[in-house]
């Protein structure tokens, strides 16, 4: 089984425990291990949170604006705002989730997106509707930041790829339901319609808060705690085998600085370790080469996922057909869907490609399709803008490019960025390491949520898309030369990746690591 090789552990020099390993087998690929799988789903459904936000805005605002009389300034802030408000939510998940365990955090991501959706569907007016908005980007901040990182740390490493990305799956889920709902609540009472769309956002909060009691709290969390007996047990059913588990729990110890031979059910753990004290200074003042360029490819991979438009492109799609020749609002939110359609297909495909082609070979085909798909864009609606008359084919390549955009981000930015964010982060810097690429994300989001109608104004809407296809352009050749391979790797292995990264040999390393794992494996057999 790729991943669970000596190469690949971070213990140096003899290993007994290694003996563990050939009790895998080395022939058959093990079954997805259905109780992860179920784990991951749950934590995975917080991401419905922020999708659903997303893509009822994109319809609701413009009943916003004709109800509450608001202006276009206004209507970038309502839908940017979020984004800024889930930094709090998300600086606070990691301290949060160290004290109270990944679980609770979940249940308290979902009890205040509730009240968030709640205070939004009430609004009266602009000012009430900015603070329920308020209240759940806090919400979503937390949900953003949480899932990934517990669905990581319940995942066995074969399969940690695909279950890691459902947080990404279920943003795009929870788009799809937000696209649904504008279609449906449209032909209701101009009063009643934007505030249906938005309040019944509270509803998913709800099933999220009793699917999490069905969840075990993240093994490795348990371990920090000096749980040793109860990590051992969520182990054992999250594993793909018993050899796998036990390694698994060695490794975590080691991380955590428990000594190998200790098998006690609780031991004492110190406050420093279990409760993430010191973690800011070891990640920003005073990192190892390791956990600097780490912390470079973290924030680095959020920002460019953003950076590169989609947001603009999911929030504001109503009004990109609107620029694109559909004239009324049922052909303008009747196209949305079908944007939400595309997108949740291809990150479905993405999921069962991610532990069989490999991060960054997904990842430079998805950005390399981002950037051909952006120039497209930006050439048809600058046509389109600069002609006095309805260029038919200028429509038709607008609307197929916004798909194939969709379609390339989903198939590979989209859900590596999470899951590459959460898998490699130490185990003791993992909470506030992935809050910090949340947070990058967010302020990214936001940004670009807030400045892409005053942008298209005065660029024209086909420059705006033509200013994103350049920064995806400098994110292709930043992924290509930072990020290296981590399909398989043990999450307690990235110190020694990252350290030992160069692009040059990137490709080498990614051919041969699979059959290297065969030899040692083999060799311990022996």
């Amino acid at each position: 089984m790729t991943g669970l090789t000596p190469e690949n552990q971070a213990v140096p020099a003899p290993a007994p425990a290694r003996k563990h390993v050939p009790e895998l087998g080395p022939q058959a690929k093990p079954k997805r291990n259905k109780y992860a799988f179920a784990c991951a789903i749950l934590a995975s459904m917080t991401s419905i949170l922020l999708g659903y936000d997303i893509g009822v805005m994109s319809g609701a605002m413009i009943y916003i604006k004709r109800d509450l009389k608001i202006n276009d300034l206004q209507i970038g802030i309502l839908a940017g705002s979020l984004n800024i408000y889930s930094l709090l939510g998300s600086g606070a998940a990691g301290r949060t989730s160290d004290w109270i365990g990944r679980r609770y955090t979940i249940v308290l991501a979902g009890a205040i997106f509730f009240a968030g959706a709640l205070l939004m569907g009430f609004a009266p007016n602009y000012a009430f509707l900015m603070f329920g908005r308020f209240v759940a980007g806090v919400g979503v901040g937390y949900a953003l930041m949480i899932a990934p990182v517990y669905t990581a740390e319940v995942s066995p490493a074969s399969s940690r790829g695909f279950l890691t990305s459902f947080p990404e799956v279920f943003i795009n889920a929870g788009i799809m339901l937000g696209y649904v709902s504008n279609l449906a609540f449209s032909k209701f009472p101009l009063k009643l319609g934007w505030r249906f769309m938005l309040g019944i956002g509270a509803v998913p909060s709800v099933i999220l808060a009793l699917g999490v009691l069905a969840m075990p709290e993240s093994p490795r969390w348990l371990v920090m705690q000096g749980r040793l007996g109860e990590a051992k047990r969520v182990l054992d059913r999250t594993s793909d085998s018993p050899a796998e588990a036990s390694l698994r729990l060695e490794d975590i110890k080691e991380a955590a600085g428990i000594p190998a031979d200790c098998h006690d059910d609780v031991v004492q753990v110190s406050r420093r370790n279990s409760h993430g004290e010191g973690v800011w200074k070891e990640l920003l003042l005073r990192p190892t080469p390791a956990v600097r360029r780490v912390m470079i490819a973290a924030i680095g991979i959020h920002f460019f996922q953003q950076a590169s438009g989609i947001d603009a492109v999911v929030l504001f799609s109503p009004r990109i057909f609107k620029t694109a020749g559909l004239e009324t609002d049922h052909e303008q939110l009747l196209a949305t869907v079908a944007v939400g359609i595309v997108k949740t297909s291809f990150i479905l495909v993405a999921t069962f490609l991610l532990d069989r082609v490999g991060r960054r070979p997904l990842l430079l085909t998805s950005v390399g399709g981002m950037v051909l798909s952006l120039a497209v864009l930006g050439t048809s609606l600058t046509v389109i803008d600069q002609s006095d008359k309805k260029v038919m084919w200028a429509v038709v390549l607008s609307i197929a490019t916004v798909m194939t955009y969709v379609a390339t981000f989903s198939i590979g930015a989209g859900p590596i960025t999470w899951v590459y964010s959460s898998e490699i982060f130490p185990l003791r810097l993992r909470s506030q390491g992935s809050s910090m690429g949340v947070v990058v994300n967010r302020v990214t989001s936001g940004v670009i949520s807030m400045t892409f109608l005053p942008m298209s104004k005065g660029m024209t809407t086909g420059g705006a898309f033509y200013l994103f296809g350049g920064i995806a352009t400098v994110a292709w050749v930043f992924f290509y030369t930072f990020l290296p391979e981590t399909q398989g790797r043990m999450l307690e292995d990235m110190d020694e990746l990252f350290s030992g990264f160069r692009w040059r040999d990137s490709k080498n390393k990614n051919k041969n690591s699979g059959s290297n794992q065969e030899v040692e494996i083999g060799l311990n057999k022996q």
